[in-house]
């Protein structure tokens, strides 16, 4: 039993830190600012997750395992959050975003919401 708690738990971390070098390799590869954003923040959220739930498996059910639970409910929480913060910084401040990305007027209905009969 100890074996295959080892065996899993060595393997799910293996898999978190290659999640975590093909992030990086993201973060090279791609251009644009919200673009590495987003490939960071679903690099950092899968890649802890599978790092953490080995570490979990090393450990066993036990007060240490506890923590660990709590540790990743946080960062599911505060990564989304803090990547958020920056994406808006982001578009507040950079005047060229248009030309970056495509931009929506969402202050006047599109054509397509005037014809929905559920858009009343």
């Amino acid at each position: 039993m100890e074996t295959i708690r080892f065996l899993l738990g060595t393997v799910l971390i293996a898999a978190g830190l290659l999640i975590f070098i093909i992030e990086i390799l993201g973060n090279y590869r791609f251009s644009y600012v919200l673009s590495r954003m987003q490939a960071a923040s679903i690099g950092d959220s899968f890649g802890i997750a599978l790092c953490l739930l080995g570490a979990m498996f090393y450990f066993g059910w036990s007060l240490a395992c506890l923590k660990l639970i709590f540790v990743e409910i946080f960062l599911w929480f505060s990564s989304p959050v803090s990547s958020h913060l920056v994406a808006k910084l982001e578009a507040d401040t950079n005047e060229d975003l248009g030309s970056c990305v495509e931009m929506l007027d969402m202050t006047e209905p599109s054509a397509k919401e005037e014809d929905d009969p559920c858009n009343t």
